[in-house]
């Protein structure tokens, strides 16, 4: 019986443990890292300058070879201008292709019609910064500027999914 209860003692404490630790790490806001990219002009822009007036922004790396990052960007395209007018929520999209690559960017977007900022991550700097192993990745920030969500890949009524958490984000 001794044995029991002692036991169940050291269970409990392991379980305070670690709900404590958890709440300490939910405190810890994740900010994205200060790199240097390129916008379609070839101008250096920071990664830290990204804004958008203390409302949401989603950050997306894509490439231009991947269907799934298409088709993702296709179907948000769709809705982004809704999705902005409810939320004030700003996409950021992150090509990872390589220089040779890149030169495909630009006309690709423009084909598109893509209303969203986009720029170049030619050398995988930003990439590797934020343990972005495979495209479509996609993080969403919160007004502040902190890491809230982050999904990788893609299926059809992920950006519905992604819209609940930008609409949540807001109405808190």
């Amino acid at each position: 019986m001794k044995k029991t209860g002692l036991l169940l003692a050291i269970a409990i404490s392991a379980m305070l443990m670690a709900a404590a630790i958890s709440d300490v790490n939910s405190k810890e806001s994740k900010k994205i890292p200060s790199v240097k990219l390129k916008d379609l002009r070839g101008r250096t822009v920071s990664s830290s300058s990204f804004s958008n007036d203390g409302k949401p922004i989603i950050l997306n790396f894509w490439a231009t070879w991947c269907k799934p990052c298409l088709l993702e960007l296709n179907n948000i395209g769709e809705v982004y201008e809704d999705w902005v007018e409810e939320t004030g929520v700003k996409l950021i999209a992150i090509s990872i292709d390589d220089s040779r690559n890149s030169k495909r960017v630009a006309p690709l977007v423009s084909g598109r019609d893509w209303d969203y900022e986009v720029y170049l991550d030619e050398n995988s700097d930003f990439r590797r910064a934020m343990n972005v192993t495979n495209p479509p990745h996609t993080f969403l920030l919160d007004g502040e500027g902190n890491i809230v969500y982050e999904h990788n890949g893609y299926a059809p009524g992920d950006e519905n999914k992604l819209y609940e958490k930008v609409k949540k984000l807001v109405n808190k």
